[in-house]
């Protein structure tokens, strides 16, 4: 494939590249050490989410040489950028975690800018920690040009006393510590081992479960999520995304054809398959209204509530994300489900192939534990459930994978924020049979929509993890495991229901029949609205303010703008 492959014409890059009114810009080009021919070609973006913030990210400069490369060969001009992301496991437990969720919109909204402002025609995206996951795919679906997402790896699992473990395991070794159940020495080793390589959190949490999604979406090459970060078939893969986003221009096949409702339902369906990340359910709304289509949390919640859960992965299972690249990738996550009859097979793909086609010269492997055929499911609902009731009108979500009782009723313990409830858990000031009830950590309440992994695993290290319930506006890191529900709506800061609970309210969770329900009458939950009054944002500038002033609710992907609904230019069509 050479330039003379592409119409410049009709590409977004004429306007910096072609005529003569573009000599200036040309010459800027000329000044990087580019040729006339590379910049008579088409200008492709490959976007990292490289930084040394965390081991997520520090091998993603590495295989963005290899794009390049992919990109060249394929007859296009790759121009490399970085964009941010904040790494969930080091703003957890503390105000850091803020920036998480709102560190997705501007990862959307800078790569979106940067494409703007240099007509790039075509891009790539790698990604590592949990957001920039997402916020990749948004971009990619805001501009609609050909677009190929590739995950950069998971991180190797650690070893500590003969066990396989991840940077939970050092979560739950905080309250075990607390509880006198883990020396300080251990602890120590542990936070040592937990952690040997880059790459993102090995288990079944947020970062692992969107690039599950990034496959079964079909923005990403089948078995391209798989490979640990430090694996070279890593690069080999990057080299093939490079190669792909040039076919994909050629044949002009652009993410808004790839990402239908099918294509939707197919990532949703993987997610409940794989006891998946709750966060899947606030992301694949926010990726579904860049484009203007209707997939709210209960639309995700009716595709979770008829999938079987069939991969046994951390933190509700046993494995990590190198289990299933051993065992074949998520190829074979994929393929059961096409089997099974739980995936649209008709999906069209990066590959320029649909989903079946992919999956035709795959097959199951019988020979493993990690993953099961859907006709013996490990539970033959999903991992992951949506509730619905007078404690959340709309919507809340709940990871059961692994959970034997998906029943509890008790009386509510109210905080107003996590920090509160950390002390209270970590004094172990609570009592068995309590929900936990942390509010004003919403989208706009936060603000920020907070991740709660530090006091779930310090319940589980004291072993109440199946004891108490917890519930929140906020949310839970996919690696949370136990009664914790989280995306409780509408938020307490709009006057939702969770904002009016009184401490010993009963509430009443029933994750079979997808309910959750505080035995308050309505009348007396109305007389409490009345002298409610909404807390003051103590953010009252930067990002964390103009974030509280934009953001919707959690139900629809706690987004920031009016969406694909609202478009009137695509960038693709400038």
């Amino acid at each position: 494939m050479d330039a003379k492959t592409f119409d410049k014409s009709k590409l977004p890059s004429r306007h910096v590249t072609v005529g003569p009114a573009r000599a200036p810009h040309r010459s800027y080009y000329y000044a990087m050490g580019l040729t006339e021919e590379q910049i008579n070609r088409p200008f492709v973006g490959v976007v990292s989410c490289w930084n040394e913030a965390a081991p997520c990210n520090i091998s993603l400069m590495r295989q963005a040489q290899s794009v390049k490369v992919g990109v060249d060969e394929g007859g296009g001009t790759p121009r490399e950028f970085c964009t941010i992301t904040v790494t969930d496991g080091i703003a957890m437990g503390h105000q850091g975690m803020k920036s998480s969720l709102v560190s997705r919109e501007v990862i959307a909204d800078s790569i979106e800018l940067t494409m703007r402002g240099h007509c790039y025609d075509a891009m790539v995206g790698i990604a590592g920690c949990d957001k920039s996951l997402p916020g990749i795919m948004m971009s990619m679906l805001r501009l609609n040009v050909p677009s190929v997402f590739m995950y950069g790896g998971s991180i190797l699992p650690g070893r500590f006393k003969g066990k396989d473990v991840t940077v939970v395991d050092v979560f739950e070794g905080v309250g075990m510590h607390s509880a006198g159940r883990m020396s300080g020495e251990d602890l120590h080793e542990l936070e040592c081992v937990a952690c040997p390589s880059a790459g993102s959190c090995g288990g079944q949490f947020t970062a692992n479960t969107m690039a599950c999604v990034s496959e079964a979406i079909g923005l990403a090459l089948p078995g391209s999520a798989g490979a640990p970060a430090p694996y070279e078939s890593r690069d080999a893969y990057a080299a093939a995304s490079g190669k792909a986003v040039m076919r994909l221009l050629a044949d002009g096949i652009r993410p808004r054809d790839i990402c239908t409702m099918k294509a939707f339902e197919n990532a949703a369906t993987i997610v409940a398959a794989t006891g998946g990340s709750t966060n899947g359910a606030l992301h694949l709304p926010a990726m579904a209204h860049e484009i203007g289509l209707d997939f709210d949390l209960f639309d995700v919640a009716a595709i979770f509530k008829k999938t079987p859960y069939i991969a046994d992965l951390k933190p509700g299972g046993q494995f990590v994300a190198k289990d299933v690249y051993d065992i074949g990738g998520v190829p074979q996550i994929l393929k059961a489900l096409l089997e099974g009859g739980y995936l649209h097979g008709d999906c069209i793909t990066v590959t320029g192939k649909t989903m079946e086609e992919n999956l035709r010269d795959v097959k199951f492997n019988t020979d493993q534990k990690v993953v099961y055929p859907v006709s013996n499911p490990i539970t033959p609902t999903g991992g992951v459930v949506g509730l619905k009731g007078s404690l959340a009108p709309d919507g809340a979500i709940v990871k059961v994978a692994g959970m034997k009782n998906l029943k509890f009723r008790g009386p509510a313990r109210c905080f107003d924020c996590e920090e509160d409830a950390f002390k209270a858990v970590e004094a172990r000031q609570y009592k068995e049979g309590e929900v936990l009830v942390i509010r004003y950590e919403g989208p706009r309440g936060g603000p920020g929509m907070r991740e709660m992994l530090s006091t779930t695993a310090a319940l589980y290290g004291q072993g109440a993890g199946d004891k108490v319930a917890l519930i929140t506006d906020g949310r839970f890191s996919g690696a949370t495991r136990g009664f914790c529900i989280g995306h409780v709506g509408p938020e307490a800061a709009v006057g939702g229901p969770i904002g009016l609970l009184k401490d010993g309210d009963i509430i009443s969770i029933d994750a079979e029949n997808g309910t959750l329900d505080v035995e308050v009458d309505a009348a007396e939950l109305e007389r409490r609205k009345k002298d409610w009054k909404a807390p003051d944002n103590p953010y009252q500038s930067g990002v964390l303010r103009k974030y509280a002033d934009q953001v919707g609710p959690a139900r629809f992907g706690a987004v920031t703008h009016a969406g694909g609904k609202a478009e009137v230019i695509c960038y693709a069509d400038i």
